[in-house]
């Protein structure tokens, strides 16, 4: 497959330039692939030429009516795909987004910006990574609501690579004749395994993908995916496509991430024989560590997402022991321990990974769940009123009854404990306790 930002950069600089542009370091003190849209290059929000070329090569391999560059992450893809969602309903004077809980905190920033209404769905399930919930659940909860929302939104897999079952819940949603939106952020790499099990593929309209995440690209490299089963609702979306990545963008984007997402074409056109495998050294790794009697969650394929307290140790303590060992968790929290690999670790990686974890000893099960919540956060104000009111910050033990201002963002993952707007009840203090949060943001 062609790589036509990559072959330009590369001409470009042969040509031995005298850079009369930004970037200021002019190709000497840092990368000198780092570029900017210069005049006979391409312009990432109104491409033309070698930018929209490499675009249609990233859509024919994940098999979109579109797929669209993004340089800062998944961040802007999904504040582009709410407005989008927003954008299909002018004639609406309130727009609502029904999600699922577990949402990343930029659908709370969207929210803020755009100023849709948030609709959760809740589940039963401990925590605030997951939030389970079936297609007739969320059929239920539809048919309960007065008004129609403007799509339903889904994170999957999620922060412990726990995947929702997306084509049961695209049929819901197009049965309502609503949008299905997933961030997909960690699950770029699905596309191509053995089993295609890409939101695309499975019915979703739109999601992103962070390829930064998943796949050999650099950190911010990510897609907005369009492929719509609502009759004319694709070319309606591919045409705003670009006006909602620019209306979140910076208007100077990384070349060096534009090249490194044009030359993942190019990997992931002969990906597959690599990545089945890797699927199957990761399934016998996870069995490996079972074996040793540490708890392995059901995830996504390349992620192993142990349940420590069972072995005598919090998630956090896990990745200290892991840390000694130069062994680097993606995120932990007092009851996990996750880590996320790819076919560019080393088979050596794997073996470290598992010998770290063979030297912990086994201790007495630690008596630590996740605290069940009972009650659903009143809603107060709105996240856009909450933007524009002062706040002050508190002690999290003297905040019962107030209302939450802040970003109190577990990150990584970045999920919200509590959504701003909502009033702090007990419920809320115990998830504050529990994953240690001692001060907050309240609106005063």
């Amino acid at each position: 497959m062609d790589t036509p930002i990559h072959d330009f950069i590369e001409r470009y600089c042969a040509s031995g330039p005298v850079r009369c542009h930004m970037p200021g370091h002019k190709g000497r003190c840092c990368d000198p692939h780092d570029i900017t849209e210069i005049y006979g290059s391409d312009e990432l929000y109104s491409p033309s030429s070698i930018i929209l070329e490499s675009e249609k090569n990233a859509a024919r391999l994940f098999g979109t009516d579109a797929t669209f560059y993004s340089t800062e992450g998944s961040s802007q893809c999904v504040k582009a795909m709410l407005y989008l969602c927003v954008s299909l309903y002018p004639q609406k004077r309130r727009h609502i987004i029904t999600a699922f809980r577990n949402v990343h905190g930029s659908f709370i920033s969207a929210a803020q910006l755009i100023g849709f209404d948030i609709d959760f769905v809740f589940s039963d399930s401990p925590g605030i990574l997951s939030c389970p919930v079936s297609p007739a659940e969320l059929d239920r909860h539809l048919c309960s609501m007065t008004e129609k929302p403007d799509a339903v939104y889904v994170t999957s897999p999620d922060y412990t690579g726990a995947t929702a079952d997306i084509s049961g819940l695209a049929e819901v949603a197009h049965k309502h004749g609503i949008l299905l939106v997933v961030d997909n952020a960690h699950g770029a790499y699905l596309k191509f395994l053995p089993e295609d099990t890409h939101p695309i593929t499975l019915g979703a309209d739109m999601c992103c993908d962070s390829a930064h995440k998943t796949l050999p690209a650099l950190t911010g490299g990510a897609y907005l995916h369009i492929h719509s089963a609502l009759p004319g609702v694709s070319d309606e979306l591919i045409g705003n496509a670009k006006k909602a990545l620019y209306l979140f963008g910076s208007t100077s984007p990384s070349w060096l991430i534009l090249e490194s997402l044009d030359l993942l074409n190019g990997y992931l056109a002969g990906c597959g024989t690599e990545f089945s495998r890797f699927e199957e050294t990761v399934r016998r790794l996870k069995d490996k560590i079972a074996d040793l009697g540490w708890e392995i969650i059901e995830s996504d394929p390349f992620r192993i997402t142990v349940r420590t307290t069972p072995f005598g140790y919090s998630g956090t303590e896990v990745a200290g022991i892991l840390e000694r060992s130069f062994v680097f968790c993606e995120l932990c929290d007092p009851d996990i321990t996750v880590l996320m690999l790819t076919p560019h670790n080393s088979d050596n990686d794997l073996e470290r990974l598992y010998h770290a974890f063979s030297r912990i000893r086994r201790r007495a099960p630690l008596d630590m769940t996740p605290p069940v919540i009972n009650s659903r956060p009143e809603r107060v104000f709105s996240p856009r009123e909450v933007l524009f009111r002062s706040a002050k910050t508190v002690e999290a033990e003297k905040s019962l009854g107030m209302v939450f201002a802040g970003s109190v963002l577990r990150c990584p993952p970045a999920v919200p404990l509590i959504c701003c707007g909502e009033r702090i009840d007990n419920d809320v203090l115990k998830l504050f306790e529990y994953y240690g949060i001692d001060k907050t943001e309240v609106v005063s």
